[in-house]
């Protein structure tokens, strides 16, 4: 039986149409931009991660998963320690595959599927159970629900560097304005490109980011209040109307939404 490898390279050829690799990362770990030849499937099975291309970020809940397609350059990071279970599969394994980055929320079979599959040798064309357990896998990705969980980038460089400071500082309070040095460009031409780029002004972007990393607190258990003070909010209810505006549920309702769209109880 063949060892299973942590390095991504080492399932790109294998002659399985699923491949499945287990790998922990700590906290704050970042990995360059890249991508790999194979469509992937990043769940986290426990701790937070953002996943970001060239035109798009995401915020990947814990127990949630971001497919990416084959040849897109991305980047992950890792609020917490996490757990990942990666799926490496190959682009025309089936024909109903997402053909573009989404978040999806997926089954618990899904889940008990990957951790079957995780107990087949690496290369299990010779196993029928194998083959088995990668139909079924295909079936359910295809089949997951997927969760408005993307957030846009900029292409211009000055607000990129604005955007990825947000991003890692995601309770900077600074103004648009107070960012003009570490941009290379003045408050007003960033006001320009947040709009032209984001297709909205910086603070209802900034406010975007917030609330996506607030999934992760309520995730947690932690308390509306709180989670609305981290948010810049003075009152419960004006936070509890900006975040249901933002993402469509409120805070006390949005991780029961995600876990009724994967068919899931508390998850």
């Amino acid at each position: 039986m063949m060892q299973r490898s942590t390095d991504a390279a080492d399932y790109q050829e294998l002659p399985v149409a699923v491949a499945v690799m287990r790998k922990h990362f700590p906290a704050d770990w970042v990995t360059p931009f890249h991508s790999h030849r194979r469509d992937q499937l990043l769940l986290a099975s426990s701790g937070t991660m953002r996943v970001r291309t060239q035109t798009h970020s995401w915020i990947v809940p814990p127990q949630r998963a971001v497919y990416m397609p084959g040849g897109f350059e991305h980047t992950v990071a890792m609020r917490d320690p996490v757990e990942m279970r990666t799926l490496y599969i190959e682009p025309k394994a089936h024909r109903d595959l997402p053909s573009a980055c989404v978040v999806i929320s997926p089954s618990a079979l899904l889940k008990e599927l990957i951790n079957a599959l995780l107990d087949e040798p690496v290369d299990y064309s010779d196993s029928s159970r194998g083959l088995c357990l990668s139909q079924l896998i295909l079936e359910e990705v295809c089949r997951g629900r997927s969760l408005d969980l993307s957030i846009p980038m900029p292409s211009d460089p000055r607000l990129m560097r604005v955007c990825e400071h947000v991003l890692g500082n995601p309770g900077d309070h600074g103004s648009l304005g107070s960012y003009a040095d570490l941009a290379g460009a003045s408050e007003r031409t960033l006001a320009r490109l947040s709009q032209d780029e984001l297709g909205m002004g910086f603070a209802a972007w900034r406010q975007h980011i917030r609330f996506h990393y607030a999934l992760e607190d309520l995730a947690r258990g932690t308390p509306v209040g709180k989670v609305a003070h981290a948010c810049g909010y003075a009152s419960v209810s004006a936070f509890t109307a900006a975040f249901r505006k933002s993402l469509g549920h409120p805070p006390t309702r949005i991780l029961e939404h995600l876990s009724e769209v994967s068919g899931l109880e508390g998850a």
